[in-house]
C-alpha cells in the first residue's frame, strides 16, 4: 500500500469537470499540494456526505494552498452528474479502468452487493515533488476522514 514518504503513483484518467478532459497527476504537481480523496461510489450516502463535507470546507482547502480531486471507479459521465447534483466546486477523476485503485492498492469488494474493486475510502496529500506527505485509508467504507487533519496535512505540505 502507498504510504507517507512514497512517490505518488502517476496516472492518467478522465477528469469530470462539467466536461470530460484528461488528467495526468504528474502534469498537475504545480497545483500542489494535491488532495486525492478516493471514495467507493457516487450517489451513495456516505460518499455523498464526504464530498459535500469537502465542498463545505473548500475555502479551507484553498487557503491551505491545496487543490482537491475526488476519485472513484464511476464513469466520468456519472461523476459529472454527481458533481452537478451535489454542486461540487472541485473536479472528480474517473478510475473506471480501476488502474489508479490498483496502483494505490486500494481495491475493496462489496461481495453481498456483487460490487468489486471499488476504492477504499482514503485520502492522500501529494506535494510538489510528487511525494505522499499524508495517507489515510479506511477498511470501513462507513468511516469518513478527519477533515481537520486533511486540511492540516495540506497546509503542512504547502
Amino acid at each position: 500500500m502507498v504510504t507517507e514518504g512514497d512517490s505518488a503513483p502517476d496516472f492518467t484518467a478522465p477528469l469530470a469537470n462539467g466536461d470530460v478532459d484528461s488528467f495526468t497527476l504528474s502534469e498537475h504537481l504545480d497545483e500542489a499540494p494535491i488532495v486525492l480523496a478516493f471514495f467507493p461510489g457516487a450517489f451513495t450516502s456516505v460518499c455523498s456526505h464526504e464530498m459535500t463535507a469537502f465542498r463545505d470546507r473548500i475555502e479551507e482547502v484553498s487557503e491551505a494552498g491545496a487543490t482537491l480531486y475526488g476519485i472513484s471507479v464511476d464513469s466520468p459521465f456519472a461523476l459529472n452528474e454527481f458533481r452537478d447534483k451535489l454542486e461540487l466546486p472541485f473536479d472528480l477523476i474517473s478510475d473506471a479502468e480501476k488502474e489508479i485503485v490498483e496502483a494505490y492498492d486500494l481495491a475493496m469488494d462489496f461481495d453481498d452487493l456483487g460490487v468489486y474493486d471499488v476504492a477504499k475510502r482514503s485520502v492522500f496529500v501529494v506535494n510538489g515533488d510528487g511525494e505522499i506527505t499524508y495517507a489515510w485509508v479506511s477498511d470501513d467504507p462507513g468511516v469518513e476522514p478527519d477533515y481537520d487533519e486533511v486540511i492540516e496535512a495540506a497546509t503542512d505540505a504547502a
